[in-house]
């Protein structure tokens, strides 16, 4: 058996359509959409909207952590547009949602990531896409667990949710052989971004079950350019497999 598992496409159509060739099927750790990128400042929902030079000052403003003055600045921009701002992000996401599910290869076994809109998704799953958060699933004989979205950060990502409901979902999945989550669990080496300078939050939850349930794998993204892209828990191999959008490239995993 061949499953082939990406996270954090942003946008990556291309390579998404190829990610499940030679595999038996395909799993996907969310963050499909681009809203802003923070190595081409000219790509993204934000870019679009506002161009590339805005873009730079955001990001830079985010990136010092003066949220402030980044939602401060954001806000001004959202006035400028006509109509509700949320109309103008959800078009766009929409947009990008039907190239990116069309380019889906097919079997595939999704969750959400921190950017994604999860009410969205329905209007463009095709049949032989899997949504699971919070669930358990049977691929070539094994069990695999599904938590998606991301935790509460100062960011205030689409999709961050409460330490508790988080926990819950991880519970809710038990003991599996493979935990695919869209965030890390809470080892500072695998949260700390070598390019954005920053940790990332890490879901002490997941730790915690790793540590308790030992799987053979636990996989997620969500921190682009890790510290470390590996480490070990007892028997658990805890495994990055983001960031796609940067290498375009799925992680193997055979047995």
């Amino acid at each position: 058996m061949r499953v082939h598992v990406v996270s954090d496409v942003h946008g990556r159509a291309d390579a998404l359509a190829r990610a499940g060739d030679g595999a038996d099927a395909l799993i996907c750790l969310g963050d499909l959409i681009l809203f802003i990128d923070y190595d081409d400042h000219a790509n993204g929902i934000f870019a679009d909207l506002f161009g590339e030079e805005r873009a730079a000052e955001f990001i830079a403003l985010r990136t010092a952590k003066r949220f402030e003055e980044a939602r401060a600045m954001s806000a001004r921009l959202w006035a400028t547009l006509d109509g509700d701002p949320r109309e103008h992000v959800e078009r766009n996401v929409r947009a990008q949602y039907a190239t990116l599910f069309a380019a889906m290869p097919t079997p595939a076994y999704l969750t959400y990531g921190n950017v994604d809109l999860p009410r969205l998704w329905p209007d463009y799953l095709r049949p032989g896409h899997q949504v699971l958060d919070g669930q358990v699933v049977e691929i070539g004989g094994l069990r695999f667990g599904f938590v998606g979205g991301g935790l509460k950060t100062p960011y205030r990502t689409p999709y961050e949710i409460g330490d508790e409901e988080y926990a819950a979902k991880v519970e809710a999945v038990g003991e599996v052989d493979v935990l695919c989550c869209h965030i890390p669990p809470a080892l500072p080496e695998l949260l700390y971004d070598v390019v954005a300078r920053r940790f990332e939050r890490g879901s002490e939850a997941t730790l915690a079950a790793i540590r308790r349930t030992q799987p053979r794998y636990a996989l997620f993204g969500h921190v682009h350019q890790p510290l470390h892209r590996r480490a070990r828990v007892g028997r658990t191999e805890c495994v990055n497999v983001g960031h796609f959008r940067g290498r375009g490239e799925p992680f193997v995993l055979e047995w």
